[in-house]
């Protein structure tokens, strides 16, 4: 199933300054793979030493939080929009 993937401005060094890319595969975990396979690096900026997504990096697929659906398991089916975003802290 092929998927868009929003990149945020922080990884996009691993896209070639891509805002959007193009990726492969039925779950986000699989379209994680295909986003390795083509833009080495990445997966281990949204990926823990575990395998699980890190706790500072939101993923959505369309609208839905993957923490609150099947995390790496989240369906991605053909068109869906997967977005990579970081959380930001901060504040006085």
């Amino acid at each position: 199933m092929s998927v868009k993937v929003r990149i945020p401005t922080i990884l996009r060094t691993y896209t070639g300054g891509a805002s959007e890319v193009s990726a492969e595969g039925a779950t986000l975990s699989e379209v994680i793979t295909d986003l390795e396979k083509n833009h080495q690096g990445i997966a281990a900026r949204v990926l823990d030493d575990a395998g699980k997504l890190r706790r500072f990096v939101n993923v959505y697929v369309n609208d839905d939080d993957v923490r609150f659906e099947q995390g790496l398991e989240t369906p991605t089916p053909e068109g869906a929009g997967v977005s990579i975003i970081p959380a930001v802290a901060g504040g006085c």
